[in-house]
């Protein structure tokens, strides 16, 4: 069976990415097929995976300014030729689930969130883009007409995997479809939980909006405990001018600095509203706590007082009052450390095998027998 892998864009390294990774693992011969390719700054990361990009790799500054092209996303997904494919995996949370297959080709799409910022974050998201008031006043009608067409391709697919059971419900709210949910591969097998920390809490991860890192400052600021925020983003500068000198950032890290970073901290800050949040089990593979918002894919992942604790408003106040109250000996690293590993890349690509094997029997049982190259 001839297998494609679709992903909406290779020009960061994130959540989404880490799921490629493992269906690259799986399906190596399978080619990749994505609306942009950046190798500064995914520099090997896929090196031996055949990549396919669409027209918009050609375009003018479109690895710098790839937002600049949102229009024309769903026609350059939709010209990827897939015709010679008996599967389609497309891992998504925005264009990558529009791809057209053959007739009779099963396409299964690993959904991340329904396109965050044309249904659950779409009255917000106008208002952070830096643009001019120009543009921000014609980009609501494009929004709408690109809402239209991701109903429309979210119906094109044959079946969904949610990565969570708040994306599940995200997906059967805006596209009306049922999905079965499997929980994203962790790279927690290779960790050992960690009996030390040094005086810092920490945040990881792109640096967005919707992240509300914006909220972590403000506590800092407030309680003047240590916190290292690692990771960049566009929202970097503006978090960086707003906090005071016991907040630090280290901008891009290497993977081994990642780790280390989890296992010196005290405890892991999560203020914003995840899909699933794999950096918070990342954290937990170390046996770290973390302090999350009640809400999102966090609910699936934390156990309260157990592996981490809640705050309930969404706001610095809340997070700091969880933080003065906040005691590190009242978790054990080891009882942490063995929740997070039912979150491992072992666990998610054998549920994955199971699911296509499931879903294509039940399609086409003729097909089954032309997984063996793949196996």
């Amino acid at each position: 069976m001839r297998i494609a892998l679709v992903h909406d864009h290779l020009n960061q390294l994130g959540g989404a990415e880490q799921v490629l990774d493992s269906f690259t693992h799986m399906y190596p011969k399978a080619p990749i097929f994505t609306l942009i390719h950046d190798t500064s700054t995914l520099k090997e990361k896929f090196k031996t995976s055949a990549i396919i990009t669409s027209f918009i790799q050609s375009l003018p500054f479109s690895k710098q300014s790839f937002k600049w092209y949102l229009s024309l996303m769903p026609s350059a997904i939709e010209r990827l030729d897939l015709r010679k494919f008996d599967l389609v995996i497309s891992d998504a949370s925005a264009f990558a689930k529009g791809v057209l297959v053959r007739p009779g080709a099963k396409h299964i799409c690993y959904c991340h969130t329904p396109t965050r910022y044309l249904w659950s974050d779409a009255n917000t998201y106008t208002d952070e883009l830096q643009y001019s008031a120009v543009i921000k006043s014609f980009l609501p009608l494009i929004l709408t007409k690109l809402r239209q067409w991701d109903y429309l391709a979210a119906q094109r697919v044959d079946f969904f995997i949610a990565n969570s059971a708040f994306v599940a419900q995200r997906i059967k709210k805006y596209y009306g479809r049922e999905s079965t949910v499997i929980y994203p591969p962790v790279d927690v097998e290779s960790q050992q939980p960690s009996f030390e920390h040094k005086n810092y809490y920490l945040i990881l991860g792109r640096l967005k909006a919707y992240k509300r890192v914006d909220i972590a400052i403000e506590a800092f600021n407030e309680l003047g405990i240590p916190l290292v925020v690692a990771g960049t983003g566009e929202e970097m500068r503006m978090l960086q001018k707003k906090a005071q000198p016991n907040i630090h950032f280290t901008g891009m890290i290497s993977e081994q600095d990642k780790w280390r970073l989890y296992q010196n901290c005290i405890a892991f800050i999560q203020p914003q509203e995840e899909d699933f949040g794999i950096a918070a089990v990342e954290a937990m593979a170390v046996g770290k706590p973390v302090i999350a918002y009640h809400a999102g894919g966090f609910l699936e992942t934390i156990h309260n007082h157990i592996t981490g604790v809640f705050f309930e408003e969404q706001s610095w106040e809340a997070l700091a009052h969880s933080i003065i109250r906040f005691q590190p000996n009242d978790f054990d690293p080891q009882t942490i450390h063995a929740h997070a590993m039912r979150f491992s890349k072992q666990r998610f690509e054998q549920e994955i095998k199971e699911y296509i094997v499931q879903v294509i029997k039940q399609k086409d049982a003729s097909t089954t027998s032309l997984f063996g190259d793949y196996y």
